[in-house]
């Protein structure tokens, strides 16, 4: 996997004709006036500005608060399509919550000599505090996030896990019940699985992981960091979709071995907290003593028995890019099967001959922090600046146990609605995983990330990029 040099369109084959999957859109999209078309794009727009759905950019001054731009072409996935990949998470979900297992007891992986103990000596993401302890339910990711990227029509890799917090899924609700609102008759014509039981789904998945302590039906809770994050908007929706209470640290403290809540009637016990709240502001007493975000406590609680956290402390080890890197080895260690889904190859700079190819290939490589997410301090070698690739050569040098490499991929490409027409820009995907212990469930879906600037491949609603409803079809 070299260089980009030619992309995989997803709706039209190479001499125009349209793909199986795309059949139905495209009948439909044909038989539409061209300005009926333009009117309900601007609808969507400003559809999108009422609900509120907005995310905050994290600039040099200040946060800012900006709209993330919908684009009402769907992505459509055939059912075949979708099997074959659904194979892939499970195996791939699976993996992780048997490594983050192993990690916290025997280590057997290390000792097996097939991944390295250096991953985790100096690793913020591993917490010792959850060393020889087994979370309710054996459940470390209740919910996972599989960045896939695609690059033909049976070539799909897995770009990064995101087993910590991963966000989003509120667009792939408000994205399909946008496209249900403006053209109720398409999906009449054009059968596609639905994903807007997933709040049921998560509710019922995380209630399936109580703890011990729980009695009669699990008091869900959101943990939230408030107002003034930038995934606010989705924490309330989730927890008004689940039905579930949404709460800030402020609200809940321990009373009798218990995390509890504050309600009218006085306090109440929570058992299931999902908490999108970071691992060092969890607990005061544990963690970072300045933190006004959490629970003084709560991890006590949690270790005996008292509530459960999703997802576990400590799961944000997956998402890091060196043990990313080694993802192929942990399927296989703990499934005992090749790998489904490829991850994209990968050089770990803090490897010296890796490293010497990476300075001497900079100008065609993708260049990511080991920890990095969101697009930020990334280094896409072909879009560079001679500058930047030396700046980025000075970082690299200092310091190249934090980076991690990889080809520049030619990203599939799926067409989106502009002023003069569809026009082709490349996507991603990130499909949502639910884990309890009554298995894995994968919503038919999830949430393709879209770039709107003509060539780039930087998707991030942060650097710019869209989304679009995904369509799973049914048989």
């Amino acid at each position: 996997m070299g260089i980009a040099h030619s992309n995989f369109d997803e709706m039209h084959t190479a001499d125009g004709s349209v793909r199986p999957a795309y059949e139905g859109y495209c009948d439909w999209q044909n038989g539409q006036d061209q300005s009926y078309l333009r009117r309900k794009h601007n609808e969507a727009e400003s559809n999108f500005r009422k609900t509120g759905i907005t995310f905050n950019v994290y600039g040099e001054d200040a946060a800012e608060e900006r709209l993330i731009p919908f684009d009402m072409v769907p992505r459509v996935i055939g059912a075949g399509e979708w099997r074959k990949l659904s194979r892939g998470i499970e195996q791939r979900v699976s993996a992780l919550n048997a490594f983050l297992y192993d990690l916290y007891h025997r280590q057997e992986i290390i000792r097996s000599g097939r991944i390295p103990e250096r991953l985790f000596r100096n690793n913020a993401a591993w917490l010792h505090q959850m060393v020889g302890f087994k979370p309710p339910g054996g459940v470390y990711t209740h919910i996972v996030g599989i960045d896939l990227v695609r690059t033909g029509p049976d070539e799909w890799f897995v770009l990064e896990d995101n087993a910590r917090t991963p966000s989003g899924v509120s667009y792939m609700l408000e994205n399909r019940e946008t496209m249900m609102a403006m053209f109720p008759e398409l999906f009449s014509k054009v059968e596609v699985e639905a994903v807007s039981d997933y709040p049921r789904r998560l509710a019922q998945s995380l209630a399936a992981c109580a703890p011990p302590a729980t009695k009669g039906r699990p008091n869900v809770a959101v943990l939230t960091p408030g107002i003034y994050n930038s995934a606010y908007f989705e924490h309330s929706f989730l927890a008004d979709q689940m039905g579930a209470y949404l709460v800030e640290g402020s609200d809940l403290r321990v009373v009798d071995g218990r995390v509890q809540m504050r309600t009218t009637r006085g306090y109440k016990p929570v058992d299931v907290i999902y908490r999108r709240v970071d691992d060092d502001y969890l607990d005061p007493l544990t963690f970072n003593p300045d933190s006004a975000l959490g629970i003084p406590g709560i991890m006590d609680v949690y270790r005996a028995g008292g509530v459960t956290i999703a997802n576990a402390p400590g799961t944000g080890v997956c998402d890091d890019k060196a043990v990313y890197s080694f993802m192929p080895e942990i399927v296989e260690f703990y499934t005992g099967e090749k790998p489904l889904l490829p991850n994209v190859q990968t050089w770990r700079c803090s490897d010296p001959d890796s490293l010497g190819y990476v300075l001497d290939n900079l100008e065609e490589l993708v260049v990511k922090e080991v920890h990095g997410s969101g697009g930020y301090g990334m280094l896409i070698g072909p879009t560079a600046s001679k500058k930047e690739i030396a700046e980025f050569r000075k970082k690299l040098t200092n310091n190249p146990t934090n980076y991690i490499a990889q080809p520049t991929l030619a990203l599939s490409t799926c067409p989106i609605f502009t002023k003069s027409g569809l026009a082709p820009r490349h996507v991603d995907l990130r499909p949502y995983v639910l884990v309890s212990p009554n298995g894995v469930d994968i919503t038919p879906g999830g949430l393709t990330r879209v770039a709107l600037k003509k060539g780039s491949l930087v998707v991030n609603s942060s650097q710019g990029g869209g989304t679009k409803d995904t369509w799973v079809l049914k048989d």
